[in-house]
């Protein structure tokens, strides 16, 4: 007996905003593919051939990309959400079809195959009301924490104060249930933000005597995406995992070291150093003299201009980036267009961690170097210079020479205004 995955891609990314107002945050990409392209292959390596995909928020994108999962050797079905909010809403639209004990996985992670294969092989043998990974984790604070006696989940606490963790094991978001929490998820009660939650319906379980299990997975198994900034640990996450394959054309006097993936009909010019781990799109092109740093994911289509730096960055698909620009640790959206010596910097200073604006709040990314988030279509102009932990929105003009420092809403024109003084030259 082997199971079928049920994913939770329904919901909208608000917290990685503006890179979700054109996309579900399931197709972001991270190392050249959508997050849960990865996710799906990763699941097939564990022995998993049938997904049931959860959706709502662009379901057509979904849909339109992934198909009936024939490219991936996969069978692909999909559910939509209701109106309804929240995780065991989103595990009860999938009722209708789920006749036996299924894996549960929320879309916006990535996690090894040995792991999935753990929790799967630990629940059908033990055979509990339900199995779930934990890892451990350094920021108890930040996830749901579980505690644990023996193998044994005692009680789930969502975000405990620091002093209050009762262990550093966070909640993987990766489950094995059995088909009776369909009716634990009818008798739970809707949080303060009025969603029903998968994990109030878990605690059921718990409280009736019921056995829920806990399989530990190494900490460098997984890594789940919420915020901006994390798009760039996941593709360094997948980057670590990936194959050098070189089947584009390399110039001669180009250099090439270390793990890198060129795809086909992708250029890197002559002059060029690509330092890997690192992904080059297919058709992209990289200009002489520029230096590609590693972690560095550019998609399809890509153009950099001659000189440029790109370091610890995912630029995606159709973005061009004008000559003797720098690009450090950010995330640049589709057709983008930068401006000959456009700077993005990525340092503090003082050396303090940069903070970035999340859902209306300054939240501290815990990175010492961080650069910008550009949703899709911003041009900026010659000259162009972004402060650390800026948001520009997708649709944006930004004007040369201008300093940006603070995050600049969608559809929006920013120019510089100057005043010069003119004078006659005596003779």
């Amino acid at each position: 007996m082997w199971l079928k995955a049920v994913i939770l891609a329904a919901g909208e990314g608000v917290r990685l905003q503006p890179l979700t107002f054109t996309r579900p945050k399931h197709l972001l990409p991270v190392a050249g593919k959508p997050i849960l392209q990865h996710l799906i292959e990763n699941l097939k390596k564990a022995g998993i051939n049938e997904v049931l995909i959860v959706v709502r928020y662009k379901a057509e994108m979904i849909k339109s990309f992934f198909g009936n999962g024939e490219k991936l050797g996969v069978k692909i079905s999909y559910v939509e959400q209701g109106s309804e909010k929240g995780t065991g809403d989103a595990v009860r639209a999938a009722e209708p079809h789920v006749e036996e004990d299924f894996l549960l996985l929320y879309g916006d992670l990535l996690v090894e195959a040995e792991a999935v294969k753990a929790a799967v092989e630990t629940h059908l043998r033990e055979k509990p009301a339900a199995t779930m990974t934990v890892v451990p984790v350094e920021n108890p604070q930040h996830y749901g924490v579980v505690a644990l006696q023996g193998n044994r989940v005692t009680r789930i606490v969502e975000k405990p104060k620091p002093e209050e963790a009762p262990t550093n094991l966070a909640n993987a978001g990766i489950y094995v249930f059995s088909t009776a929490i369909f009716e634990k998820i009818r008798e739970t009660k809707r949080s303060e933000r009025g969603e029903i939650e998968i994990t109030d319906s878990l605690s059921l379980m718990i409280n009736e005597g019921k056995t829920v299990l806990a399989v530990t997975a190494p900490k460098e198994s997984w890594i789940d995406i919420g915020r901006p900034w994390d798009l760039l640990e996941a593709n360094e996450w997948m980057l670590k995992r990936l194959k050098p394959r070189l089947k584009g054309q390399i110039e001669n006097g180009a250099t090439v070291i270390g793990p890198v993936y060129v795809e086909e009909n992708a250029r890197i010019r002559a002059g060029a150093y690509v330092e890997g781990p690192a992904f080059i799109g297919a058709g992209s092109d990289v200009g002489p003299n520029c230096f590609i740093r590693p972690y560095t994911s550019l998609g399809r289509n890509v153009r950099i201009g001659n000189a440029c730096e790109i370091k610890n960055s995912i630029i995606m698909d159709g973005t061009h980036v004008g000559h003797l620009s720098y690009v450090g640790d950010s995330v640049i959206g589709e057709k983008c267009n930068l401006g000959a010596g456009t700077v993005i910097a990525n340092l503090r200073f003082d050396g303090k961690t940069v903070k970035m604006r999340v859902k209306g709040e300054v939240v501290d990314t815990g990175r010492r170097k961080l650069g910008v988030v550009f949703g899709d279509h911003v041009e900026t102009g010659v000259n162009a210079s972004f402060m650390p932990g800026v948001k520009i929105g997708n649709n944006c003009w930004i004007g040369a020479n201008a300093l940006i420092y603070r995050d600049v809403p969608p559809d929006t024109v920013l120019l510089l205004k100057q005043e010069f003084e003119e004078r006659k030259l005596k003779s």
